[in-house]
This record gives C-alpha cells, sequence and structure tokens, in this order.
C-alpha cells in the first residue's frame, strides 16, 4: 500500500511474508531468518493474512509519544525565541528558557520545534581546517606511491593503470603503466625505483589491500601483513598509510598532470600499447618532467641506501608461503610435490617451515633460515601399497578368531577359552606346555 511507510525491518517481513503466501519458503525458515520464535512468526502471519500490508506495521506507528511534552509548553517555547532569541541556537535558547522564563526543555527538542516551525535550518558542518604538511628534508626520507586509472588512450587501448611514485622532498617522479593496480604492478614500480635510486626510509601509500589488511581485526589482535607489507618490512622500509587523498597531496597532484598533458602528448604521438608508453614515459616524458618540477632538497644528505652485497631485490619483492617438510622429505605447494635434496640432510628438516618464494619471473625457491635449498620436482606422490589383508573365519558373534600361526599362539598367551579347554582335557595347552595350575612356581606366573 502506498500510504504505508514502513522501515527496513518492516519491509523485510513483508517480502518474507509474501514468499510464504507463494509458498517459497515455511514459517519455521521465516522464524530462523528473522531470529524470532515460531509462535511470534504465527502472529505475524495472521496480522498479514487479515489486515495485508497495514498489518506488518508497527502498531504504535503515527501515535503521539505519552512522553510529549504540553502543546502549551511548546507554543510558550517558540513565542519567547520569536520575540527574544530570533538569533540564539537551540542550545542557547534552551539555556536562557530554564534560567529566565523557567522553561525547561532539552536543546535537541527546541532544535526540533524550531526546525519545524521554520525558525531554525539544517546546517551543515564545514570542512574541517586542514594545513598543508611541509616537505621532508631529505631525499628518499619519504616516497608517495599510488595508482591512478583512467582512459590514458583516449579508447585507442584499454583502460590502463599509471603508477606513480613522487620524492617528497624534491618531487622527483617515476611512473609506469600497467594494466591493473595490484601487488605484481607494486612490486615492479618499486623494483625499478631502487634500481635508479635505491631504497627509501619510508613509503606513504593510500589504504588499499596492496599495503595493509582492510578486514576488520579485534582491539587486540595484530594486523597482519600483505605481501607487500612483508617485503617492506623485510627491508626495513616503514609504510604510513595515508587516511585520506588529500594527506599524500602531492601524489594526486601529479595524477592531475598526468591525466592533462600526458594523455595530450600520447594523442599526439599516436600511441596505442603499454609498451611504447612506457617507452615515451622513460626517454622523452620523464625526463622533461623531472627537469622542468624537481626541487633541491631543504638538507644535502640523501637518505636512499642499497642493499648489502650479494643481496637481490627480485629475491625480496616476491610472494613467500610457508611449508612444512614431510617425512619423505618433500613439501607441497599448489597440488605440486618438491622433493629437497639430500645434500641437506645436516639441517634436519622434517617437520620444520620452509618458505617458498615466486619471484616476479616466475622462478620459484625454496629458503630456510635465508639460505636457499635445491630441490627436484616429482610428477606425484607414490601411492602406499594395500596391505594384504588375510582371510579368516568368523566366529560366533562376528568376531574372527586367531589362526594357529597368531603371536599369541606361538608364544602361548590369549590362546582363548576354545583352546584353554582343549590344552586342559589334553593334560597341556597348544605348544605342548602344561596347565597354568602345574606350571605355577613360587614369585612366577605363566599364562596359557
Amino acid at each position: 500500500m502506498e500510504d504505508i511507510r514502513m522501515n527496513s525491518k518492516e519491509r523485510r517481513r513483508l517480502e518474507l511474508m509474501a514468499r510464504v503466501r507463494d509458498k517459497q519458503l515455511t514459517l519455521v525458515a521465516v522464524a530462523e531468518l528473522l531470529a524470532l520464535s515460531y509462535r511470534q512468526i504465527k502472529r505475524l502471519w495472521r496480522r498479514y493474512h487479515k489486515e495485508g500490508d497495514a498489518g506488518l506495521v508497527h502498531r504504535l506507528r503515527g501515535r503521539a509519544s505519552p512522553r510529549r511534552r504540553p502543546e502549551a509548553q511548546r507554543q510558550a517555547a517558540l513565542a519567547h525565541y520569536e520575540r527574544d532569541y530570533p538569533d540564539f541556537g537551540p542550545t542557547l535558547a534552551a539555556e536562557q528558557l530554564a534560567k529566565r522564563h523557567d522553561l525547561v526543555v532539552d536543546h535537541e527538542t527546541l532544535r526540533r520545534w524550531l526546525i519545524t516551525a521554520g525558525f531554525w535550518q539544517r546546517r551543515r558542518k564545514s570542512s574541517p581546517h586542514r594545513q598543508r604538511r611541509p616537505r621532508k628534508e631529505h631525499a628518499g626520507e619519504l616516497v608517495q606511491i599510488d595508482g591512478s586509472e583512467h582512459d590514458w588512450f583516449e579508447g585507442r587501448a584499454p583502460r590502463a593503470v599509471l603508477m606513480v611514485m613522487i620524492d617528497d622532498a624534491t618531487n622527483r617522479t617515476l611512473a609506469r603503466f600497467y594494466d591493473a593496480e595490484d601487488t605484481r604492478s607494486a612490486f615492479d614500480i618499486f623494483g625499478r625505483y631502487y634500481d635508479r635510486y635505491g631504497l627509501p626510509q619510508a613509503l606513504y601509500p593510500d589504504q588499499d589491500s596492496i599495503y595493509q589488511v582492510n578486514t576488520p581485526l579485534a582491539p587486540d589482535q595484530p594486523r597482519p601483513l600483505t605481501q607487500f607489507g612483508r617485503a617492506m618490512n623485510q627491508l626495513a622500509v616503514g609504510l604510513r598509510p595515508a587516511h585520506s587523498p588529500q594527506a599524500k597531496g602531492r601524489v594526486e597532484r601529479r595524477h592531475g598532470v598526468f591525466q592533462d598533458r600526458l594523455v595530450k602528448e600520447l594523442r599526439l604521438a599516436g600511441i596505442r600499447t603499454l609498451a611504447d608508453a612506457n617507452r615515451y614515459l622513460d626517454d622523452t616524458f620523464l625526463p622533461d618532467l623531472n627537469a622542468r618540477f624537481t626541487v633541491a632538497p631543504i638538507a644535502p644528505a640523501d637518505l636512499h641506501r642499497k642493499l648489502p652485497r650479494g643481496q637481490v631485490m627480485a629475491e625480496w619483492l616476491c610472494w613467500e608461503e610457508e611449508r612444512v617438510v614431510a617425512r619423505d622429505w618433500t613439501l607441497s605447494w599448489q597440488g605440486r610435490v618438491w622433493q629437497i635434496d639430500k645434500r641437506h640432510v645436516a639441517l634436519s628438516l622434517v617437520g620444520r617451515r620452509v618458505v617458498v618464494r615466486t619471484l616476479l619471473d616466475g622462478r620459484e625457491q625454496v629458503v630456510y633460515r635465508g639460505a636457499r635449498l635445491t630441490w627436484r620436482e616429482l610428477l606425484g606422490r607414490p601411492a602406499p601399497a594395500p596391505r594384504p589383508v588375510p582371510a579368516q573365519a568368523a566366529a560366533p558373534g562376528g568376531l574372527s578368531t586367531p589362526g594357529p600361526a597368531h603371536p599369541w599362539r606361538r608364544f602361548g598367551i590369549a590362546a582363548g577359552r576354545k583352546f584353554r579347554r582343549r590344552g586342559a582335557r589334553a593334560g597341556g595347552n597348544d605348544n605342548g606346555q602344561k596347565p597354568k595350575s602345574q606350571n605355577r612356581k613360587k614369585g612366577t606366573f605363566l599364562t596359557s
């Protein structure tokens, strides 16, 4: 019915009751969905069956609250406000009404009265004040990173993402096109930045799931690391996710420059592929951009650093997962079985956790405590041969009787009632021994 105003809870009840009417659901199922008792659902169904949609509306809807203020008090408060306090806010006006006119009204109640009477209008809160953060003093102290999805080729090629890294102290910029903004593209652009300038002290990204886990967690539960966050943690590069786009305004403004100038220059150059666009960036656009807009840092010291000798950046910017070494010195990885070589026997790897790395170029490594292990892939884990089950005659009651060659028969223990009786009649047991009563010695107990 159009004249019935329902809230979301009542609309959901209406939808479920309509399904019960159409025999798509039962009342028991509706009770489980609404977390109500079957008895309450039956009452709702009777009201819906009798009154239609109106039967599901709350009975107090449209009725005045029993706690409402008297109408005379409302009229008196509005009259005083219109005559004495027309430019007062609701809070101050409520204080003056209580102090000068002995009219005690909550400021929120007075605000609703004033809005209904047209004496007050809802006012939006002004935008919060933001202060521009000063640049960092040293090059490499903080680098902002972000991706911008845009129609860079104006329909000549599919939409792409431009990953941008900009030094906060100098405006020095590195950018590259990718199919999507994901962990692989973040790894790749960071590796290229390292090859040119070195490791920065900290990165300033947004709160994308590439850089941090956004799943709601308990207050005392530590936040797990993403693959990119784990790599930065191992490289001692700080990750400081920004809480708003305005906080990382330097890279956001650089996006505006790219979306304006770069799009036009790609159009003039007739570029249609990511490979040609990246080549144009490296050879033409970025050198000109950095020459024009790079500024000198406040402090001359450059805080970029290099990895120690012997370490390769590709082995840090990768995906890592832990696996447990089985007793046969194998590990399972994505449906495959890898056999660790015998040369690592001194490490006693059985039951220990090793790290499986997948590099950007597709290579795979197995690492234990920083040392790479050698391995080979098996075609498959051989299935164990089934054990032969000897055929045994079933004893009365469904239990099988041990045969004469059973170890318990050979050593004269647990012979069973049938064999014990046979041995007693023959003057000994099946193994030629005397009965238990005749073989008992002092301090010794033999069982037949």
